[in-house]
């Protein structure tokens, strides 16, 4: 991994550290935030798997790393393809421009983070 290259198990697990003292000061609005996701999320028309790439994709075009990791890492859990990744990742591309596909590139390397770390498990 080089040093530009996050570690993305330990970018989430800092990210989840780093919110426990909202959790504690604003549970409400925690509380709230964690509902919404979880609404957001479920299968629906849509299902799981395919709201996570939407949300990856997001993550992707907004260049935010910690969206990343914790879309990837949902993602390899539902059973994501890397095809189906890269798929995404074209769109998301697309509609978000060269600073996209710098960010494209780094879900990439997450994929690979968490889809080695499964694999051995």
């Amino acid at each position: 991994m080089s040093a530009q290259t996050p570690d993305y198990a330990q970018l989430t697990a800092d990210i989840s550290a780093h919110l426990k003292p909202l959790r504690t000061d604003t549970p409400a609005v925690m509380k709230a935030f964690g509902e919404l996701g979880k609404a957001a999320i479920t299968t629906g028309a849509l299902d799981e798997k395919t709201k996570e790439l939407i949300a990856l994709a997001i993550g992707v075009t907004q260049r935010c790393d910690g969206c990343i990791g914790f879309h990837v890492k949902a993602l390899v859990r539902l059973g994501a393809t890397k095809a189906e990744l890269e798929e995404m990742l074209g769109v998301a591309t697309y509609m978000g421009g060269g600073p996209a596909l710098m960010y494209a590139a780094n879900a990439l390397a997450a994929w690979d983070q968490f889809t080695a770390a499964q694999a051995s498990a």
